[in-house]
């Protein structure tokens, strides 16, 4: 048994930070009834680095993110269309929206009216803003919530500042919380039967990501400090020259350093005053990086890497992209599935990292088609065959 087996998600949801949340209900069991616009679903099916299966409105951007689901297209403007959904609503656990505050009211479809209908309806609205407050009906996407959390004014040195993270971080992180927020809320309901509404802003979501930087501002009065790739909490910590390449060692506690020294075979900087207790060798980082540089300079990095963790210091390669996910641990954690998708053919997507005793999560359906579900579950719903071609002909579905 799944953890969240039974449990049925309705997701209203598109492109990232939404369909990231029911991406991680569908892995833990969840039946995730995507519904989507009939015209050409979720922008994410024409996002992606390879025009054809953008073409074929199954861009990358798509597939990274919709495993294990079921797609529906219903037209929610028309008066067809809301009541499908509303008896959907009857039968969900879930829905899971990312619009704009205002769109799900305008569409007579407001938690309050759903609640009426199933009153154990647990619903959760992800947004940049939140559903209140003077910037709740702003446009918002990643790049905007970068700007305005402060994230990218810490990021960088001071040759490249202010620097986006690599990757579209606050929808990513915005789509955990509202998975987080769902599951904790279907507990709630286990023990009260009670349903309830979640807000979700792509704001509030990020800035706890920086809490230690965060806490030294506002506890400690220390403004954020540019320091490109070193660790501001201790040195030697951050990315480190080598013979053929680029290292990172972490040496965070005493010991740590003491030993780094001695592997280095420059035993002398430990009583060096400059660098003998923690806080004298985060001043002085930028004396101590070039000393320890000469030495690192002299061997690879991965004669480095297996000395430094030989005596356990942290360090490790920075490997691209591509070599970190057919690195072996990775492999060995089957952090990747392959599945074969019609017409594009075997497509590694992610598992559910984390990893269950008893009732573990994997990569099972592939991202569906657009509308590929939606007549088996109207057919459920007891809507006839003539009742679903009329729809078809009227553009409901």
């Amino acid at each position: 048994m799944k953890i969240l087996e039974g449990v049925r998600v309705l997701d209203l949801t598109n492109v990232l930070s939404g369909p990231f949340a029911t991406l991680h209900l569908a892995l833990l069991g969840a039946e995730v009834i995507k519904i989507e616009n009939p015209t050409d679903g979720d922008l994410a099916r024409k996002l992606g680095c390879v025009p054809k299966y953008n073409q074929m409105l199954m861009g990358t951007s798509f597939l990274a993110q919709n495993a294990n689901k079921k797609s529906m297209t219903l037209n929610l403007k028309s008066q067809k269309g809301k009541e499908i959904f509303r008896n959907l609503v009857k039968t969900a656990d879930v829905v899971v929206e990312n619009f704009r505050p205002d769109v799900m009211t305008r569409l007579g479809l407001p938690y309050s009216a759903l609640r009426e209908i199933n009153p154990k309806l647990i619903y959760c609205a992800i947004s940049g803003f939140g559903q209140t407050g003077p910037d709740a009906l702003k446009p918002a996407y990643d790049q905007i919530i970068q700007g305005l959390s402060g994230e990218m004014a810490i990021n960088g040195d001071e040759r490249l500042n202010p620097l986006r993270a690599g990757f579209p971080v606050c929808d990513t992180v915005g789509g955990l919380n509202a998975a987080f927020a769902v599951m904790a809320a279907l507990y709630h309901r286990e023990r009260t039967g009670e349903g309830q509404s979640i807000d979700v802003a792509l704001l509030d979501s990020i800035m706890p990501l920086m809490g230690w930087v965060v806490a030294n501002l506002l506890i400690g009065g220390q403004q954020p400090v540019l320091m490109g790739n070193d660790n501001f909490t201790a040195a030697p910590s951050g990315t480190f020259a080598t013979k053929d390449g680029y290292i990172n060692i972490a040496a965070n506690k005493q010991e740590q350093w003491e030993a780094v020294a001695d592997v280095l075979g420059t035993p002398e900087l430990k009583t060096d005053p400059r660098f003998q207790e923690r806080d004298n060798r985060k001043k002085n980082r930028r004396f101590l990086t070039p000393l320890l540089e000469a030495k690192l300079k002299e061997r690879s990095t991965a004669d480095w890497v297996k000395e430094l963790n030989k005596h356990d210091i942290p360090s490790g390669a920075i490997l691209s992209l591509e070599h970190a996910l057919k690195q072996e641990q990775t492999q060995h954690r089957d952090t990747l599935k392959t599945l074969h998708i019609e017409g594009i053919g075997e497509v590694p997507l992610f598992n559910l990292t984390a990893k269950f005793e008893k009732t573990p999560g994997f990569v099972e359906l592939p991202p569906p088609k657009l509308s590929e579900h939606t007549c088996g579950l109207l057919r459920e719903l007891g809507y006839s065959e003539k009742e679903i071609g009329a729809m078809k002909q009227t553009q409901v579905i």
